[in-house]
């Protein structure tokens, strides 16, 4: 994990960097399931505070983030699914991924942390976060629509998007 987690952030910064300059290119919608933003603030972070990335190396790779940033046009808008340890552990049981079998709650939690960061300090553009624990827009079509129509709402401009 040490020798090789700033390598593998950095193979996935690029390709991160790629896809939204890519998508950028399209005037159509396009909705990404991750983004260069989780990428560098909650993943590459949460290796350097585990003691897998090196300062030095934790550094270079913000400075090249942060750099590649000022080229990139922020998105619309951002949905922040925000879900408890407890939705997380049962979902990736429900997936049933052998290699998600091991993921530890102490894990979600750490990251759970990082996200909330995260998104509270985002100011690029709009966030509308969903709470994920009492919505199930995979199996429940009411669910979806509602999320819909919020992401609607929120891209019409409206500021205060508030959840039933």
């Amino acid at each position: 994990m040490d020798a090789w987690s700033f390598h593998s952030q950095i193979f996935f910064l690029t390709h991160r960097l790629q896809a939204h300059y890519s998508i950028s290119q399209h005037p159509n919608s396009v909705v990404q399931d991750r983004s260069v933003y989780e990428d560098a603030e909650i993943f590459a972070q949460n290796l350097y505070l585990q003691g897998h990335i090196q300062m030095r190396d934790y550094q270079t790779y913000r400075d090249l983030y942060e750099t590649a940033l000022r080229f990139l046009p922020p998105p619309d808008l951002v949905i922040y699914l925000r879900a408890s340890v407890s939705t997380l552990m049962k979902r990736i049981s429900n997936r049933g991924r052998t290699y998600e079998q091991t993921i530890s709650p102490d894990y979600l939690e750490g990251l759970n942390t990082l996200y909330e960061t995260w998104i509270d300090n985002f100011t690029l553009c709009p966030i509308l976060a969903v709470p994920a624990d009492d919505l199930d827009f995979v199996h429940n079509n009411a669910h979806l629509d509602l999320i819909i129509a919020k992401i609607q709402e929120r891209l019409s401009g409206k500021e205060e998007v508030v959840f039933p």
